[in-house]
């Protein structure tokens, strides 16, 4: 039951103000209250716990009482007085008392109606009355005390104004009554809870005592018991209740009441009377409910004990007393609430009422709709006039239930059938079309349905352009000069606030044009300076909204300036002499803006300079005329000149003076006394006076000698001759005339300007003279003792020819001169009496008067015909310098005759066997001439020269070349050409230039570079200067420039030596860039509490880098880390604007700052700080109510998030949750608190509580939460799983919406929404303060084309709730790129098309799915550039629209671009290129852009037809076509050539450049026989094009480097093994190698040089057989090409070395049958033990030892051979050789000799012969006589045979021994014994790629060899079909044993494969050829023989 707290009894309250009453009470949820006043029902009972009177009056005054029930029962309150004060005014009464002095005075208080008691205080005159009572009383008054009494009467502690009266004296009584009272006070109270069973009798006592005694009065319920009605009720005496026959009913709460006149007092028990059982007297009901709201099923009971209410759902236990489901409260009354109601929750509910006695149930079905819900609201539009306004609808509701739309307008229903502008869609959208002013207002979508009804709002604004403005009025200004004052009337603004005014002008008529762009809109005039006097000007307005630029008002009146004086003189006046007598005054108007009025003409004023005489006037009256020719002036005069224009207001100022001369003149009259006379045959003296001064008309530079001859008029001499001022005779010589030859001479003076007039003509011939020589001297018809001599005559006679002489004499012989004199026409001559077979001297002169002429002469030899001379000889070289040396010889066979020119010529650079001569210098007529300086050569250049000489027959052969030479350095003699500037960037110039030719260089290439010079145009300082050390570099990007500068930049080659002359400057202007300074004088006002106005200046002219176009204002709030705002304002004529927007009370950081058409340019420094005006205050945020309690709760909060100000208080309201509580707890807070604590609430309602804050400027918005007194407060239900409507998806921001979860008894505070990103991302919070009154957020910033899901947890005040369930996965929709691509670069491609590269955005910025790309390009125009000030009429806002033409596009559909040709571009032009990508939504921005010029592009495509040709072993010649006029985009400048060895690109690639478009290159000192790639590519101006494909070429074959080593193996004592390596540069096919060798001293007196030639590359190895015991020999060896290369050499010591083993014994052999052993002893074994044997044989008569057998084992003493090994028949020797690891050893002494014939068959034998014999007797008979008859013809046969010594056939390739004979050979021994058994071994062999020669350098022997020099050739015959193995001595046991003779020698080791039998019918060329030493040439061997030995 719920216990009262009791109120005051009495409470006095002021009249007029607000009372609020409050019942406190305590108990079971829920509660509800009713007021009684004065006995009378005030309200019903409800769940307000308060009672409100807005504003007491007298009428209020009462006893108030309240009721509260719950499910118990009820109790009454005590009740409580409301007395109301209250003070009227005083009653009229006496104004005046009259008393006798002595007596005493009353003066009694006026009466008055009030309440309580008023305080009364008198004052006399106006001085207050000490001690003031109601009554004043004067005990003796006086005369004194007459005066004006007023009585003042106020009440205590109120604000009730006092009220005053005047009153007289007299006399006041009181009567006063007391009664005396005493307050009730209970003396027996009943227990607070009373059992009693059923029809039992109970007693409830209740005394109390008090004065008077208190009244007892009983309640049941709040109700009073009437004894009289229930007769079972009975006081008894003392106050006591008794109650008969119980009942169920009279359970219940009972009070006792004890009231007095002091007042009451009350007791209460609660009676419950028992063993009832439970009976439901209302069961629930079958119920429908909307999602969301509450429902009460209801199910009241009665029984005793009070029956336990349980509720379920199926067999779920919703609530009960000990189970309390979220969203299931059990109320007092045993009803279940459901807050909120979820779909879910449909079903049946069944109300289960149990206790002691029994149970009893109810059930009801709940039926839950879902609920109408406009999720898509109406939004706020502002649509343009006759536009179409949409307004949504969209609503959401259960299917179950039919939705009705309702539009209103401003609280009236739309009927849309009335209008065809209005049409209302199924769906609730409601469409406007052709909007108009009528159509703005608020709209109100009412949606009604059993569901629910909802209602939601959306303004309509309807814009339109604004106004005209009205009267528009321009009048002259009177305070400011050249201005005029505009005024307008305000524009209807078009529902759209303006932006600005836009001022247009029409100057003199002229077309419209804008003037000031940027009027502030509120502004309604404007005063217009800087105009010009004269013109006329009219104005006129338009207003400018966000719509659009309204209509122009009407123009003003027309109104003209005041025409002034030109205020400025005229420009550019330039003074040129034009005659002597006359100078050109050229000027150009003033500026138009300073003409101020129309011009009439000029006035020029001149006067000679310096001199104290009058100025001359020209008045020139044509305005249009800008020169004159100042005529009749003084020759040579200087004149100062002024010019001044002038207009109908007067002459302006003057120019400044401008200085200039008359030009010189010419002389006007000749020299005199003009007199010439010729000195010699070749000199003219000249004689003269000068002119007089005053004719000369100018500086007398000098005077001209002149001369021409008779014949040739225009062909004058001409001498200068300087003035002699000191002498009156001036002498001058005209020499270097033609020898007697007649002339004209004249004399004049000549100026500067020119000649003056020529002295009269005067004739003369100059001297006579010896005549030249004759020419074409020659001689024919040479006989022994004569010959004919003709020649021509002298080109230069210089006289009468009279005749000829000719003389001869013998050669050095003066004295045999012979001398005759011929006619002069003759002209030839013959000479006789010659000796023969003499050298004779011939000379030929012409004779004129003065002798004899220069001698022609000649020598030649009689009966001899002269011939071709030789070449000069002993050349040496001196005197070098950098472009000569001094060149001396010794002269060559002359040809038998004289020598008439010297001939030099020289190898220049590349100096080599190969490489051409051209001729540098050649000497005439100089036969005797030893020496001669070469001219004209190139500094630090290698020549090497040579000579020629020239007599009559013709040029002798070359000389030896001189050694080779260098020329000294010289610095270079030209600068770098084609110089070229561009712009590369903001501060950077990119420096072209064709660099200098290598024969330029003049020094070191190393040292060769550039220098580069620049500076500012126009500046005298600052030049600065860069040194490039690279004699290649053709281009310089110079950096560190200022933006937006010209500047001027010249280059000049340097060396070692110095530098060469600087090229001709040129000029270039770095790029625009962006401003580096913010503009100055930047302020900032706040004007109200959201704007700012922020003013600027101009940016520094230095700082702008370019041109403005706008500025930017960016601001922020101080301290931020946000990003700043900008405020953008076009145009660069505005220097103000206002930011509006803005947080109040905000102080905010601002800067401007300026942007050209590159970007945005630096901020102005330092920030400027200003805050907004202050406001009224935002509500207070973050209320929470962290404890709450049954009677009391605690809230905190912070600051309100826009403060707007300083806050001054904190204002708290609260009140109980009814809608009819009108009784509300007002608190006034400091700023500073945070929090508040309310108490004396009552449990289990609920309060609400409204905060607010205060700034200076008022309370602001109030912030409102619920809280609920109870302690049974849990966290929140996580709202159900949020839905996104695709409808909603947006493509950066969706709509999410969601259903609350159960609150916990606690209100939720705010909501968190939390997103992903998919598929991997994190939670993030979104926001974190979504309002608790809202179900539906709208979660912008986005990425578009993403996928997200969403969560959301409520908060209440006891925390969080669980996160909702994720919603499902949602897509963005795309939206167009926000970001542009990156460009890499812009090249020039072809002279009309660009290459632009380009890296694409991230694919996170496309946004979508990229479809392609844009490209913008337009051409710019710098000459185009202007400057813009605000008060100049005809400079507009600037835009750099205006001064470049518009982009053109291309559209580029393909995404996987990364590059693009511009093509159709204009040549010599600079564009300006962007490019942006675009997806299905729309174009991203574009990027920065990119300049480049056209025009200039490297060539695309390759030389054509590249041809390789070899030239020599070490030089290429390489030719190519130009690549096609199409692709060279401009002049080829060069080529480079790239060549390489082939396959080794990365290791040996060199370039060769040629800086002039020659289509051909040597290139030399290559690798002869070398295969090289050659690749060609040209460049021009702009850079290098592609290369060639690679060509293929190969150098000519050269002499190979030597063998790279000389081997020795198998060294005995007369042998050894040689092998070689090949070259390391073959440089060619090796054709095989020369082998040289010869003892280092000579053996036995004979020293043999023995030379051997290996055809072909193989075999690199050669056995040497014939060698002496213990002679050291040298060996060297050379390869072959075309010719021999150098030789590589190493020495070899015949015999065994130290260390090797010693003989072994002699060997002895043993025969048995077909085989032989050798027996042998063992010897010293040396240093080392023995490894192995060797057998060696040879034939017995002298044959080479060879070795045999090779590797016998060491443990061996005997070896048996097979007789086939040996060539049958022959008689062999053998010994044997030890080896141990120093080599050979000595070899044993020979073995016996013995036969190699073998063991004959029994048919052999003597018996068998015998018979034999006999029977062929007869054949033998035979054989004789044909061999007789046959002997003659054999003689010659063995003649031929013992001349043929050392024949021998080999095999080819074989490698065979060599024997060198040194001995003489006879035809005995040698192969011709008649027996036909040969017993020596025919002649060594010599292999068949071998060549022999050997040398007897000993001649005391060639009598004993006469034949030792030989040449070994090759036979022509096939390979032998027995071919080697690897062993020697390895033989196929398959072959056939013939014993012929060739096999004879096939089978003996010792000459393996040297002999095979020719053919028959096959000539045999003899094998051997005797030769020279020097090789003959050898036939081809064949390839890669085999090595072989013989």
């Amino acid at each position: 039951l719920p216990p009262l707290m009791e109120p005051p009894q009495t409470q006095v309250h002021l009249e007029g103000n607000r009372l609020v009453l409050t019942c406190m009470a305590e108990g079971s949820w829920p509660l509800e209250f009713k007021w009684i006043y004065n006995g009378t029902e005030l309200t019903r009972f409800s769940l307000e716990y308060r009672y409100l009177i807005p504003s007491l009056d007298r009428a209020h005054a009462g006893h108030y009482r309240c009721i509260v029930r719950n499910r118990v029962g009820a109790i009454m309150q005590c009740s409580t007085e409301v007395q109301v004060a209250y003070m009227g005014g005083f009653v009229e009464g006496e104004r005046s008392q009259t008393v006798s002095q002595g007596e005493g005075a009353l003066i009694y208080s006026p009466r008055i109606h009030s309440f309580p008691r008023p305080q009364i205080t008198w004052f006399r005159d106006g001085r207050k009355i000490p001690s003031s009572s109601r009554i004043l009383v004067i005990s003796l008054p006086a005369v004194t005390d007459s005066g004006y009494y007023e009585c003042e009467a106020s009440l205590r502690s109120s604000s009730v104004p006092s009220v005053t009266a005047g009153a007289l004296m007299g006399q006041f009584f009181m009567l006063f009554s007391y009664l005396k009272t005493e307050y009730p006070l209970f003396v027996k109270e009943p227990p607070s809870h009373i059992s009693a069973e059923m029809e039992k009798v109970v007693d409830i006592p209740c005394q109390a005592r008090g004065t008077p005694q208190p009244d007892i009065v009983w309640y049941k319920d709040a109700v009073p018991i009437s004894p009289v009605k229930i007769p079972r009720y009975r006081v008894l005496v003392g106050g006591s209740l008794q109650i008969n026959g119980l009942l169920p009913d009279d359970t219940g709460m009972f009070q006792c009441f004890a009231r007095n006149l002091a007042g009451e007092i009350q007791t209460n028990t609660y009676l419950a009377v028992t063993s009832i059982a439970p009976n439901i007297t209302a069961g629930p009901s079958d119920s429908a409910v909307i999602d969301g709201m509450s429902v009460i099923l209801h199910c009241e009971t009665s029984g005793a004990p009070r029956p336990a209410i349980t509720w379920q759902k199926g067999e779920r236990v919703l609530a009960s007393g000990s189970v309390q489901l979220p969203r299931f409260t059990l109320l007092e009354s045993g009803s279940l609430l459901i807050s909120p109601s979820h779909l879910s929750d449909a079903g049946t509910y069944t109300c289960m009422a149990s206790n002691s006695r029994g149970i009893d149930e109810a059930s009801a079905d709940l039926v839950v709709w879902a609920r109408t819900r406009i999720t898509k609201p109406p939004q706020d539009q502002s649509v343009i006039k006759g536009t179409k306004a949409v307004m949504a609808c969209g609503v959401t509701h259960d299917p179950s239930v039919t939705v009705r739309y309702v539009w209103e307008k401003s609280g009236s229903v739309i009927d849309v059938s009335t209008s065809p502008r209005l049409r209302q869609d199924p769906d609730g959208t409601l469409h406007i079309s052709q909007t108009w002013s009528g159509d703005i207002g608020t709209y109100t979508c009412r949606v009604t349905s059993v569901g629910g009804n909802d209602s939601r709002n959306a303004h309509l604004r309807v814009r339109q352009l604004p106004h005209a403005p009205e009267n528009p009025i321009a009048v002259l200004s009177a305070t400011e000069k050249r201005a005029i004052n505009l005024t307008w009337a305000q524009a209807f603004d078009g529902n759209s606030p303006l932006i600005r005014y836009i001022l247009e002008v029409s100057e003199n008529n002229a077309p419209w044009t804008v003037l000031l762009a940027n009027i502030e809109p509120e502004s309604t005039g404007v005063t217009v300076g800087g105009l010009i006097p004269a013109r006329s000007y009219q104005f006129r307005l338009c207003a400018v909204n966000d719509v659009g630029r309204g209509q122009f008002s009407k123009e003003t009146d027309r109104l003209t300036l005041p025409e002034e004086p030109p205020s400025a003189p005229p420009q550019t006046v330039i003074a040129s002499g034009r005659t002597n007598q006359s100078i050109m005054i050229q000027w150009q108007p003033p500026p138009e803006s300073h003409q101020n009025g129309p011009l009439q003409g000029y006035i020029i004023r001149y006067c000679l300079s310096g001199l104290p005489v009058d100025c001359q006037m020209k008045n020139i009256t044509n305005p249009d005329q800008t020169s004159l020719l100042l005529e009749d002036l003084i020759i040579w005069t200087n004149y100062e000149i002024e010019v001044a224009a002038y207009n109908g207001a007067g002459r302006g100022t003057y120019s400044h003076k401008v200085t200039e001369w008359t030009l010189q003149g010419v002389p006007t009259v000749p020299p005199g006394n003009v007199q010439a006379e010729s000195v010699n045959s070749t000199t003219v003296r000249f004689t003269w006076s000068a002119p007089s001064p005053q004719f000369i008309n100018g500086i007398n530079q000098g005077y001209k000698l002149l001369a021409w001859e008779l014949s040739r008029p225009n062909e004058v001499t001409v001498v200068t001759v300087r003035p002699n001022f000191q002498d009156s005779v001036h002498v001058g010589y005209i020499s270097g005339l033609k020898r007697f030859t007649e002339y004209y001479t004249s004399v004049l003076c000549f100026t500067t300007p020119g000649d003056g007039p020529r002295s009269p003509p005067q004739r003369l011939r100059t001297h006579e003279d010896t005549p030249g020589a004759v020419g074409h001297l020659s001689f024919t018809d040479i006989l022994d003792t004569s010959l004919k001599v003709s020649w021509k005559e002298p080109q230069e006679k210089n006289g009468v020819l009279t005749g000829y002489r000719i003389s001869w004499e013998e050669f050095n012989r003066t004295n045999t001169r012979v001398t005759h004199y011929l006619p002069n026409l003759t002209q030839e001559y013959k000479v006789t009496g010659l000796t023969a077979l003499t050298t004779y001297t011939i000379q030929v002169a012409a004779m004129t008067a003065k002798g004899q002429g220069l001698l022609s002469a000649s020598t030649i030899s009689s009966g001899v015909p002269p011939e071709l001379p030789g070449p000069p000889t002993n050349l040496a070289i001196s005197n070098i310098g950098p472009r000569s040396v001094a060149l001396q010889f010794k002269p060559g066979y002359d040809g038998k005759t004289s020598i008439s020119r010297w001939l030099v010529e020289a190898q220049i650079g590349i100096i080599g066997e190969n490489e051409e001569w051209l001729m540098v210098h050649q000497l005439s007529n100089e036969p005797d001439a030893r020496s001669l300086e070469v001219l004209d050569l190139n500094p630090y250049t290698f020549y090497r020269f040579r000579m020629r000489q020239v007599n009559i027959v013709g040029t002798s052969p070359p000389s030896q070349p001189s050694r080779k030479i260098e020329t000294l350095q010289a610095p270079p003699d030209i600068s770098p050409a084609n110089v070229t500037l561009r712009t590369a960037s903001e501060t950077s110039l990119w420096l072209r230039w064709v660099p200098l030719p290598e024969w330029e260089y003049n020094g070191n290439p190393d040292l060769v570079g550039y220098r580069v010079q620049y500076s500012k145009a126009g500046s005298k300082g600052g030049v600065l200067s860069h040194v490039i050390m690279d004699r290649l570099e053709r281009e310089f990007t110079i950096e560190d420039l200022e933006e937006w500068t010209e500047y001027e930049v010249r280059v000049q080659a340097i060396n070692g030596i110095g530098s060469g002359p600087w090229s001709q400057p040129v000029h270039g202007r770095t790029r625009e860039s962006v401003p580096s300074s913010g503009p100055t004088n930047v302020s900032a006002f706040a004007t109200t509490s959201s704007s700012i106005l922020v003013r600027w200046g101009e940016v520094p002219e230095t700082d702008r880098n370019g041109l403005i176009l706008g500025y930017k204002v960016m601001y922020k709030e101080k301290d931020s880390d946000t990003a700043p705002n900008f405020w953008a304002v076009e145009g660069n004529t505005s220097h103000s604007v206002q930011l509006s927007g803005l947080g109040k009370y905000v102080l905010y950081e601002i800067q401007v700052l300026a942007f050209t058409r590159i970007g945005d340019g630096r901020s102005s420094s330092p920030s400027i700080l200003e805050r907004t005006l202050d406001d009224v205050p935002g509500p207070p945020v973050g209320i929470l109510f962290p404890e709450v309690r049954t009677t009391s709760v605690r809230l905190i909060w912070q600051p309100p998030a826009q403060p707007n100000g300083i806050i001054l208080a904190y204002q708290i309201t609260y009140r109980r949750n009814s809608s009819n509580s009108n009784a509300a707890t007002v608190d006034v807070l400091s700023p500073s608190a945070r929090q508040y604590t309310a108490t004396g609430l009552k449990p289990e309602l609920v309060y609400v509580f409204r905060l607010t804050a205060q700034t200076r400027k008022g309370w602001g918005e109030a912030a409102e939460a619920l809280v609920v007194t109870t302690e049974k407060r849990a966290r929140p239900q996580p709202t159900s799983r949020p839905i996104v409507p695709q409808e909603e998806v947006q493509a950066r921001r969706v709509l999410l919406s969601w259903e609350p979860g159960s609150d916990g008894l606690s209100p939720v505070r705010y909501y968190t929404v939390q997103y992903r990103e998919l598929p991997d991302s994190n939670w993030t919070v979104h926001s974190a303060s979504v309002s608790h009154e809202t179900n539906s957020y709208i979660v912008d910033r986005l990425k578009p084309f993403t996928s997200y899901q969403f969560r959301i947890k409520a908060t209440n005040d006891i925390g969080d709730s669980e996160y909702s369930q994720e919603s499902e996965a949602i897509t963005t929709l795309q939206d167009a790129p926000d970001k542009a691509p990156t460009i890499l670069s812009v090249t020039p491609h072809t002279t009309t098309s660009v290459l632009v590269r380009w890296q694409p955005p991230a694919e996170d910025h496309i946004n979508g799915v990229l479809l392609g790309f844009r490209v913008r390009y337009r051409e710019l125009h710098y000459d185009r550039l202007r400057s813009f000030t605000v008060r100049t009429v005809n400079s507009a806002s600037a835009n750099w629209a205006d001064l470049t033409a518009p982009y053109s596009i291309r559209n580029l559909s393909e995404s996987s671009l990364t590059q693009y040709e511009l093509d159709n571009l204009s040549k010599h032009k600079r564009y300006e290129i962007r490019l942006s990508v675009y997806n299905a939504v729309g174009e991203g921005p574009s990027s920065a852009p990119q300049e480049v010029f056209v025009g200039e592009a490297v060539p695309t495509s390759p030389p054509q037809n590249v041809v390789v040709q070899s030239s020599t072993a070490t030089q290429l010649d390489v030719t190519w076509d130009p690549p096609p006029l199409d692709a060279q985009n401009g002049d080829i400048q060069g080529y480079k050539i790239y060549f390489w060895e082939f396959q080794l690109q990365n290791e040996t690639e060199r370039l060769r450049t040629l800086f002039l478009p020659e289509l051909g290159v040597k290139l030399k000192n290559l690798t002869g026989y070398t295969t090289y790639m050659m690749s060609v590519a040209a460049f021009n101006a702009a850079g290098d094009g592609p290369r060639s494909l690679p060509t293929r070429g190969r150098t000519q074959q050269a002499a190979p480097s030597a063998p790279s080593f000389i081997h020795f193996s198998e060294l005995t004592t007369t042998s050894v093994n040689v092998s070689w390596g090949e070259p390391k540069q073959a440089n060619g096919i090796i054709e095989g190698y020369r082998l040289v060798y010869e003892p280092c001293t000579p053996v036995d007196g004979v020293s043999k040089i023995v030379t051997v030639d290996v055809k072909g590359s193989a075999p690199l190895w050669m056995k040497i057989k014939d060698l002496a015991d213990g002679v050291t020999y040298n060996f060297r060896i050379r390869a072959k090409t075309l010719t021999y290369g150098p030789e590589v050499e190493a020495n070899i010591t015949t015999g065994p070395g130290e260390g090797a083993p010693g003989p072994p014994g002699e060997p002895f052999i043993s025969r048995y049958g077909t085989a032989l052993t050798l027996h042998w002893t063992s010897g010293d074994q040396g240093r080392a033990p023995i490894t192995r044997y060797v057998i060696e044989a040879r034939p017995s008569d002298e044959g080479l030892w060879d070795i045999l057998i090779k590797d016998i084992p060491k443990e061996v003493t005997s070896y048996t051979l097979n007789l086939d090994m040996l060539r049958e028949g022959v008689t062999y020797d053998f010994r044997v050789i030890a080896v141990n690891d120093y080599g050979y050893g000595s070899p044993s002494s020979p073995s016996p000799s013995i036969s190699a014939q073998k063991v004959s068959p029994f048919y052999e034998e003597w018996w068998f012969l015998v018979v034999i014999a006999l029977v062929g007797l007869i054949f033998i008979l035979l054989l004789v006589f044909i061999l007789i008859i046959r002997g003659q013809s054999k003689k010659y046969t063995k003649k031929t045979c013992s001349m043929e010594e050392n024949m021998v056939r080999l095999d080819e390739g074989r490698f065979p021994a060599l024997e060198l004979n040194n001995r003489r050979l006879s035809v005995k021994n040698s192969f011709c014994r008649k027996n036909g058994i040969y017993t020596r071994s025919p002649p060594r062999p010599s292999p068949g790629s071998l060549h022999y020669s050997d040398e007897d350098v000993s001649t005391k022997y060639n009598d004993l060899i006469p034949a030792e020099s030989s040449s070994l050739t090759e036979k022509p015959s096939e390979i032998s079909d027995s071919q080697g193995s690897d062993s020697e001595y390895e033989m196929d046991q398959s072959r056939q044993k013939t014993h012929s003779f060739v096999n004879h020698y096939i089978s003996d080791p010792t000459y393996y494969n040297s002999w095979r039998r020719q053919q028959k019918g096959v000539s045999r060329p003899p094998a051997y050829g005797y030769s020279q030493p020097e090789p003959l040439v050898e036939q081809e061997s064949r390839q890669h023989p085999p090595p072989v030995t013989i």
